[in-house]
């Protein structure tokens, strides 16, 4: 689909419905004593699951409730990069002022507030949280921090993102899911540097180390030697250790380490440059060398097996 989606509203009723329709369902507040006036442009890659959409509007708040996440089955991060006017996030005990220019992230399985205190216009990526290739729970550790558009890894992420909603019309068919896979990998490592920014500031050898062994499975996916006891061995630690150390996340190392091959074979089963690379290519390329377990754990993943998912594209 190349047509862009736009909602146009004059009247806040109109734009509570709108917004909940178009992100997750939110309750909506705004000063109903003055005129309201609000639009939103953007596309929704429906096989990615990903939306992104510019936002203008007046003034208003938008809270993500406990009872709104109680009734949700996905879990979303939301990217928001501020073009004009100024707001606040608040989520997980932090406020960021969000400026010109600055970006944060937010995550839709917690509570969250978003206020604007004037006119103001935004850009939201929004994606599941599967598709980051970063721990959703170390993610929690940056939500709701303003991040520099104009410094560092925010100088060059911000442009592409900017650009790329000014040529929406043009995010369509194959390509345009290459694009969405570019944006995403330029957000998971906007990200993965703040963790690394982080970590290092706190000093905390726990997270210095998890920030090591996450790039170390990262470099790794397409060895099928790779498991905990290669991981542990390379960072002079106990399997055990190592073990703990996810553990204290909710999760394994093994589920991990699946969870990533899986996502990297599925985008490249969609990519159109190695459309004509066989299924088992694919799944060895990430590490998986067993065609016929590949197809299981897809398929219990994603919800068919890896030929139908690419025909579908």
């Amino acid at each position: 689909m190349s047509a862009l989606d736009v909602t146009l509203a004059h009247d806040f009723d109109t734009w509570r419905r709108a917004v909940s329709a178009s992100f997750v369902p939110l309750a909506v507040e705004a000063d109903r004593s003055g005129t309201f006036h609000g639009s939103m442009r953007g596309k929704h890659i429906a096989r990615e699951d990903l939306s992104m959409i510019e936002v203008a509007a007046s003034s208003h708040a938008v809270m993500r409730t406990p009872k709104l996440i109680a009734a949700a089955d996905r879990r979303y991060f939301k990217l928001s990069i501020q073009l004009a006017g100024t707001g606040l996030l608040l989520q997980d005990g932090r406020e960021a002022v969000l400026q010109p220019g600055t970006l944060a992230v937010y995550s839709t399985d917690r509570p969250y507030t978003l206020a604007f205190d004037g006119d103001f216009r935004s850009l939201v990526l929004m994606f599941p949280h599967s598709a980051l290739d970063l721990p959703a729970d170390a993610m929690s550790q940056i939500t709701a921090t303003a991040m520099s558009g104009e410094h560092g890894l925010g100088a060059l992420v911000a442009p592409f993102l900017v650009r790329l909603s000014e040529n929406l019309g043009a995010v369509a068919g194959p390509n345009g899911t290459r694009l969405a896979h570019n944006a995403l990998d330029l957000v998971t490592t906007l990200f993965n540097g703040e963790l690394d920014a982080r970590s290092a500031a706190s000093r905390d050898p726990h997270q210095v180390l998890r920030a090591r062994i996450h790039d170390f499975i990262e470099a790794n996916l397409g060895d099928p030697e790779l498991s905990p006891g290669a991981i542990a061995t390379a960072h002079y630690i106990s399997t055990r250790h190592l073990h703990d150390l996810f553990r204290e996340h909710g999760t394994t190392v093994s589920a991990s380490i699946r969870e990533r091959r899986l996502e990297r074979c599925r985008r490249d089963l969609r990519d159109p440059v190695l459309a004509d690379r066989p299924v088992t290519a694919i799944a060895a390329r990430w590490g998986l060398t067993d065609s016929a377990h590949f197809s299981r754990i897809f398929r219990a993943a994603f919800g068919e097996p890896p030929s139908s998912y690419r025909a579908a594209g």
